[in-house]
């Protein structure tokens, strides 16, 4: 499985930006179609945005459509969220994922085989 690192995570104030970016090593990320996910305090971990292994589809969560923004550098084995207009419930854990299945697979956490350790996101109002 390919290893993942996420950075970028800090505190912002509510409408602020944040760039998280995923590292990969052992394998390419070329290999995977790419996924965030994010889990608040006593909440269940939920999807936030994925990536097709090209990087010429994406989906994303409704709560974050519009906001945030997915891409991937395959040429640097890394993928990125842009998140804009940061609101407090976007507070959570965010983690990078990658699921080695077809593109247009479910979106399920249990699809996406390596996780990275996450990166805090604190947003306040």
């Amino acid at each position: 499985q390919v290893q993942l690192v996420e950075s970028g995570g800090g505190s912002v104030q509510a409408g602020g930006s944040l760039r998280l970016s995923c590292a990969a090593s052992g394998r390419t990320v070329s290999f995977y179609v790419m996924g965030w996910f994010r889990q608040a305090p006593g909440k269940e971990r939920e999807f936030v945005a994925g990536i097709s292994r090209g990087g010429g589809s994406t989906q994303y969560a409704d709560s974050v459509k519009g906001r945030f923004t997915i891409s991937r550098d395959n040429a640097k084995n890394t993928v990125y969220l842009q998140m804009g207009s940061l609101k407090p419930e976007d507070t959570a854990v965010y983690y990078c994922a990658a699921n080695g299945g077809p593109w247009g697979a479910t979106m399920q956490d249990a699809a996406f085989g390596s996780w990275g350790q996450g990166t805090q996101v604190t947003v306040s109002s």
